[in-house]
């Protein structure tokens, strides 16, 4: 799914930092959003002004009033310049075949919205998404220019295990968010948010739990759940690479564990002159 550490260029953005104990690397708040995930980053959290939110807090827990601005701070992050990066989606299937995907990542700033496309480099199997984030609106979705509507999100991206709602990270926009502890998690402390989806389809998630680095708000590692409340994919980010005197996420990975399927996404960086 999609989750994150000092989100590298969105997968961007909040898919693309991700701190782990393998990178020394301890990126301030202030630097973050220059950009993510990821995964990175990423995978952010926005306690979106949905009319889900509408529900007072008096009406709500500690845990779950905490976890909403959790959603809130991480979804009100944004990236302050422009770019563009290449990385290759590696595709094992379920029955062991494997395949490669080339995909571009373009991000664009504007004066009221941001937005991340992603698109197929594979002449024969082009491919084009765009991801809309408006501040406290909920995201847009347009897949070959049409509007997406929530279920239909819920569909791979290129054939991977990345389905397009796992790049825009839809589940923290879900309104139903939750601190369920306090724990470490490879290496790092974290918070573990709970995102419950109210009205999950048949073939979407139910809910999705990601360990929050409590110092980076990159996403450690996340699961998500299908609509009868079974693991369905382990998202971590793997590998870092330094570049330009900055660790960036060169790797991670989705796995579907109940297709046997796995993807990797592994991020072209280079210097900069």
């Amino acid at each position: 799914m999609n989750f994150l550490f000092r989100e590298r260029r969105h997968l961007a953005v909040l898919l693309h930092h991700f701190p782990l104990e393998h990178s020394p690397a301890r990126c301030r708040r202030s630097q973050r959003w220059n950009v993510i995930a990821p995964c990175a980053g990423f995978f952010i959290l926005l306690l979106t002004a949905s009319g889900a939110m509408a529900a007072t807090t008096n009406e709500l827990s500690d845990a779950e009033i905490r976890g909403r601005q959790l959603a809130q701070q991480l979804c009100e992050l944004q990236p302050t310049v422009n770019f563009t990066n290449q990385g290759v989606l590696q595709i094992r299937h379920g029955d062991g075949k494997q395949t490669g995907v080339s995909v571009r990542f373009q991000t664009i700033v504007t004066t009221t919205n941001w937005r991340v496309i992603y698109e197929t480099t594979d002449e024969t199997n082009q491919v084009r998404l765009v991801v809309i984030h408006s501040g406290g609106q909920p995201n847009r979705y347009q897949f070959l220019k049409n509007d997406l509507n929530e279920n239909e999100i819920m569909a791979p991206f290129a054939g991977s295990d990345f389905w397009i709602a796992d790049l825009g990270l839809q589940f923290f926009h879900w309104p139903q968010q939750k601190i369920l502890k306090h724990e470490m998690r490879r290496g790092r402390s974290c918070q573990v948010l709970e995102s419950t989806n109210p009205d999950p389809s048949p073939n979407g998630y139910s809910r999705v739990v990601s360990w929050i680095d409590n110092e980076t708000l990159g996403i450690v590692q996340a699961e998500a759940y299908d609509a009868k409340g079974q693991l369905l994919k382990e998202f971590y980010p793997k590998t870092f690479k330094k570049v330009n005197g900055q660790w960036e996420l060169q790797e991670m990975e989705i796995r579907n564990d109940q297709t046997g399927s796995r993807t990797r996404l592994e991020f072209d960086l280079k210097q900069k002159d």
